[in-house]
């Protein structure tokens, strides 16, 4: 452990996979049958908000009925063991991490249960519906509430800590991740570029395995516990 001061784990939809949440865009480019054009970028929002909003309800109100698998869990006591420094950069928009108990935690691209505010920027907490345009619970003003998702085309959320993690990080570990959306894709090439080992964890080689220094195939719920173990020395 003492050769490996500072973790870096960037974890995908692979992730949540096993938990029943599907990965963001099935064969065809669909998302849950909606092209990602429709429901995930702001000019979709403009165009059809009643579309984006109930397409967002949805998902919300469904990720609260799942669970967190073995990957989260072993996450969470890597989280709780690990002496060194450790950040756990998600891709998901899920809560799954926290509920299985990590909080070394950072969310690039936003979470589903929390609402954005475009009349004072507040981000409350939310877990129920969007489409009937509630009222903002910290400044009071109606409609103006969105998805707090990073959509195609918006910048992810603290890119300049998520760099500053990376570049001084010993181990970057990738988990379920397909390599194919940036600025997380180029995370590994930035660790590496800095001297960090590089790792992948993934159910099959992403588009950008071949940066990693090593690569493991297979199920998270397979792969994330026996590598946490590996890590805690068990």
């Amino acid at each position: 452990m003492a050769k490996i001061p500072s973790i870096v784990i960037l974890t995908g939809a692979g992730v949540s996979a096993e938990s029943g949440i599907d990965t963001f865009r099935a064969e065809g480019g669909l998302w849950e049958q909606h092209r990602v054009e429709d429901v995930a970028t702001p000019e979709a929002f403009a165009r059809d908000p009643d579309l984006v909003l109930r397409f967002y309800d949805m998902r919300r109100a469904a990720i609260q009925t799942k669970q967190p698998n073995a990957a989260h869990e072993a996450l969470a006591r890597l989280d709780r063991e690990w002496p060194g420094e450790l950040l756990i950069i998600t891709q998901n928009v899920d809560d799954l991490h926290e509920r299985a108990g990590a909080s070394r935690l950072l969310h690039m691209h936003g979470t589903h249960l929390t609402a954005w505010c475009l009349a004072c920027d507040a981000r409350p907490e939310w877990l129920g519906p969007l489409i009937d345009r509630p009222a903002c619970p910290e400044c009071g003003v109606a409609g103006q509430l969105r998805p707090d998702i990073v959509w195609f085309g918006e910048m992810p959320y603290e890119m300049e800590r998520i760099y500053e993690a990376v570049g001084a990080c010993d181990l970057f570990v990738s988990i379920g991740t397909s390599g194919a959306v940036y600025p997380a894709a180029g995370l590994v090439r930035e660790a590496r570029a800095r001297g960090a080992m590089t790792l992948e964890l993934n159910l099959e080689p992403s588009q950008g395995s071949y940066f990693f220094h090593e690569s493991r195939h297979g199920p998270a719920t397979k792969l994330v516990p026996e590598w946490v173990g590996e890590m805690l020395g068990q």
